[in-house]
């Protein structure tokens, strides 16, 4: 398959990140209602904070500790101390809520660690599988089994289990939850914990596989985010085969010169034209019409 095959294998990896980020933010929103535009800074500081123990000599299991604790931590700080104030305020205020607090992340990390080439290499690099003759390192495995295990494990804990179906209760309806005796803070607290989770998991393999950088790894919650657009902030499986689908067309147009430089709009671009298609059909109403 030569070239189409590496660039196939390069999007399937780099779009199951997508994938699985996607999945954090749903499951996220669909527990508190906050769209969270830190998930990219939290996970771009995990990252940082691996390679930084690595960089003191550190063996890599510690710095994937460092990295995991540091999402877990910020995330759930930000759902304990200011989540809660912002509670009964609009979504949009929410969002640029957690704008504001990647941004403040974003500078920390400006301020810590001068701007740099760096690079961060994991173990898994020097592994590689091959796939019907698509030779894929071990990172790029890791990380499209990661998507698929979080995205199926997701799928089962929300239908399966106690606390699954309270975070759908409580995406339904939160005053049905409160009356039905729903412990909303620790519910909450649990997204938010999970999500700080999937937030370092996909900072720290994105730094392995895109670059090593605290701006570029805070920037990608923006296709991120257009995997959830796609999943309408609801469904998790949708929101996987959107980051798949987003990262593959990425990666293919590398390949044509004149739509290289597009490509970094190809999540928005794909964002609207399935919303586009979801609309098909409906008409459009205006204000004092009949």
């Amino acid at each position: 398959m030569g070239a189409y095959g590496m660039f196939l294998v390069s999007g399937l990896a780099v779009g199951a990140l997508y994938a699985l980020g996607g999945v954090g933010l749903v499951l996220l929103n669909r527990a508190t209602g906050v769209l969270n535009f830190a998930y990219g800074a939290i996970g771009a500081l995990g990252a940082m904070s691996a390679w930084q123990v690595l960089q003191w000599g550190y063996p890599e299991p510690v710095a994937w500790f460092a990295c995991l604790v540091i999402g877990v931590a910020l995330s759930m700080g930000y759902g304990v101390l200011i989540a809660p104030g912002l509670s009964h305020r609009e979504p949009v205020v929410k969002a640029v809520a957690t704008l504001g607090f990647g941004i403040a992340i974003l500078g920390a990390m400006n301020l810590i660690w001068v701007v740099n080439p760096r690079k961060l290499t994991l173990a898994f690099d020097g592994v590689s599988v091959s796939f019907f003759g698509l030779r894929m390192t071990g990172t790029r495995v890791l990380a499209l089994v990661a998507g698929i295990v979080v995205t199926a494990g997701m799928g089962v804990f929300l239908t399966r289990t106690r606390l699954g179906l309270m975070m759908r209760t409580l995406a339904d309806d939160r005053q049905l939850a409160a009356v039905l005796g729903t412990p909303i803070r620790k519910v909450e607290t649990v997204a938010w914990g999970f999500s700080g989770f999937l937030a370092g998991v996909t900072g720290m393999l994105f730094g392995d596989l895109v670059r090593l950088d605290p701006a570029v790894l805070t920037f990608i919650v923006i296709p991120i985010i257009a995997t959830t657009v796609v999943g309408r902030l609801t469904s998790i499986k949708v929101t996987f085969f959107a980051g798949l689908a987003i990262g593959i067309i990425e990666s293919f147009l590398t390949l044509y010169k004149p739509l290289a430089p597009f490509r970094v709009a190809s999540p928005f671009i794909v964002a609207i034209l399935v919303l586009m298609w979801l609309q098909r059909g409906r008409k459009l109403t205006f204000a004092g019409a009949d």
